[in-house]
């Protein structure tokens, strides 16, 4: 597994996108001061189940489909932090794919940014990241304008992702590192049970 996973990063770095190649974004977010844990599975499973059942008809089962690893983490989002989530469904759903791959998106936007489109921060950047998703013009994930454009950047970061050959039957830690190559390649799994409420709040909205 370990050396089909790495075979798969390496393909992804050969992809192209908007004329250039799709390479490794550097790891901006780590854990962050005002991040609150949260247990986990059983509590994530029944806040998740009770989020799909308010929203309509989002299928709970894609969601979380191997359960969460770890503790989970949970931030309060702002209204422009719920627009980029609201933005991410969206470009899910125009790149045809469906609500587990929303879940993947979010949590690696939620550990990558706090759902922030960052732009350059100065002395506090990693090299050039920048976005929801972190995503480096140097490494050809595009030009600044279009990876801190929320479709653009969503988009790029499934085209990795489709790549990904079986993405649907890893955990999404793996999913999302695979295509992020980050130097904290756990840290995503902690996003979990909060990408999957907001996908499933706002999926049908």
């Amino acid at each position: 597994m370990r050396t089909s996973l790495r075979s798969t990063a390496l393909g992804i770095a050969g992809l192209t996108l908007a004329g250039g190649a799709i390479a490794a974004p550097a790891l901006a977010a780590q854990h962050t001061p005002g991040v609150q844990a949260a247990s986990t599975t059983a509590t994530a499973s029944t806040t998740t189940a009770t989020a799909a059942s308010d929203s309509g008809s989002v299928d709970t089962a894609k969601l979380i489909p191997h359960g969460v690893q770890g503790e989970q983490s949970r931030i309060t989002l702002s209204g422009e932090q719920t627009d980029n989530v609201k933005g991410i469904i969206a470009a899910t759903k125009k790149a045809g794919m469906d609500e587990r791959a929303a879940v993947v998106a979010i949590a690696t936007a939620l550990q990558e940014s706090k759902l922030e489109n960052l732009g350059h921060l100065g002395d506090r950047n990693d090299h050039d990241s920048q976005g929801l998703f972190q995503q480096r013009p140097s490494s050809g994930w595009g030009t600044v304008e279009q990876i801190t454009d929320v479709e653009y950047s969503t988009t790029a970061f499934l085209n990795g992702l489709k790549q990904v050959d079986g993405w649907q039957d890893m955990p999404l830690t793996e999913a999302a590192q695979t295509v992020q190559v980050s130097a904290y390649p756990f840290h995503y799994a902690q996003w979990e049970t909060q990408a999957a409420e907001l996908v499933a709040q706002h999926w049908n909205s």
